[in-house]
């Protein structure tokens, strides 16, 4: 079959025959027609993310959307490897499909299912977040921070406050439910008054994409600020900004912050596969949007470096279908 096959570590994918894979007992076979790339694809694909495993040659990609053998059309999770789910077929334990609703097409399902579920999957599993409560999203300016906003009011957030590097991007946030944006500018101080005046007026949910200064920041701020022995639920699910950060002591003793994270290993894959059905039930009459652009599988190679941030490649195989 065609697939997109990463051979060593560090190097990108190239378009090429590959075994087919075979179903075992207990095993399905999906016919692929659309699988999008994202940080973690990507980072697989490099070796450098935490849930690689480091075995050569694969087929990158974790998860899809394609028919099953008796015509069911299905979005997947996490294909038996080395088969990943940029080729023409998967292998998937049952478990892991997901019965695709009529009002959903390939390309966009297959778009907005993992930057969607990184928030539908923090916000109702890790952050345990009620209706009426304030969000903050961190980095909320790509693809997946443009669905968190989006989704958090669909949860019942009654308060979102959105902040982002790209201004343009972050004033466009307001018409999909932002209430508050904040620059995330150079100047601490004036970061830092601007964390201030949300904090002290009260946030439940922090929802950080990006980790590095912004999310020292942030954290340094809630502990100043919020208010004394309330809650705050920080879910950390994403390391745009950076992987590491330092963290005074004094801000965990001082306050009542939650510090978890939101991912593969702290969420189960039963657990994930949960939270993007209900993502795609509700993503039509929601009205969540994701910017996408199909690309035939055969030009990954072209199409594996380029990196938008506010629209997603999606790759297709076969005829991709609506």
């Amino acid at each position: 079959m065609k697939a997109a096959i990463v051979r060593e570590a560090g190097r990108a994918p190239v378009y090429g025959d590959f075994a087919e894979p075979v179903p075992s007992v207990g095993e399905v076979r999906v016919t692929v027609t659309a699988a999008a790339t994202s940080h973690v694809v990507k980072g697989r694909a490099s070796g450098k993310h935490y849930s690689s495993h480091g075995q050569f040659p694969f087929v990158v990609g974790i998860d899809g959307v394609g028919r099953l053998d008796d015509g069911r059309r299905v979005y997947f999770v996490v294909p038996k490897a080395p088969f990943g789910s940029m080729a023409e077929y998967a292998v998937v334990s049952p478990a892991h499909c997901i019965a695709m609703p009529d009002d959903i097409d390939d390309i966009t399902a297959a778009a907005i299912a993992n930057p969607g579920m990184s928030s539908w999957a923090a916000f109702t599993e890790r952050a345990q977040l009620k209706a009426g409560e304030t969000v903050l999203i961190n980095g909320a300016t790509g693809t997946a921070g443009r669905l968190a906003v989006q989704i958090a009011k669909h949860l019942g957030a009654s308060k979102v406050i959105a902040t982002g590097r790209n201004i343009d991007a972050l004033r466009s946030l307001a018409a999909i439910g932002a209430d508050v944006t904040i620059p995330l500018v150079e100047n601490d101080a004036a970061l830092e008054e601007s964390f201030k005046q949300q904090f002290a007026a009260g946030v439940d949910v922090v929802i950080d994409y990006l980790w590095g200064r912004s999310a020292e920041r942030l954290l340094i701020a809630a502990a100043k600020f919020s208010r004394d022995a309330v809650p705050l639920r920080f879910v950390q699910i994403g390391s745009s900004s950076g992987a590491d950060i330092t963290l005074p002591s004094a801000v965990l003793r001082s306050s009542a912050i939650e510090l978890v994270g939101s991912g593969i290993g702290s969420i189960s894959v039963d657990g994930l596969v949960q939270a993007v059905g209900k993502l795609l039930r509700a993503t039509t009459p929601a009205g969540f949007t994701v910017a996408a652009k199909p690309v035939p599988l055969s030009d990954v190679e072209r199409a594996w470096p380029e990196d938008d941030s506010a629209r997603r490649t999606v790759f297709t195989m076969n005829a991709a279908m609506s």
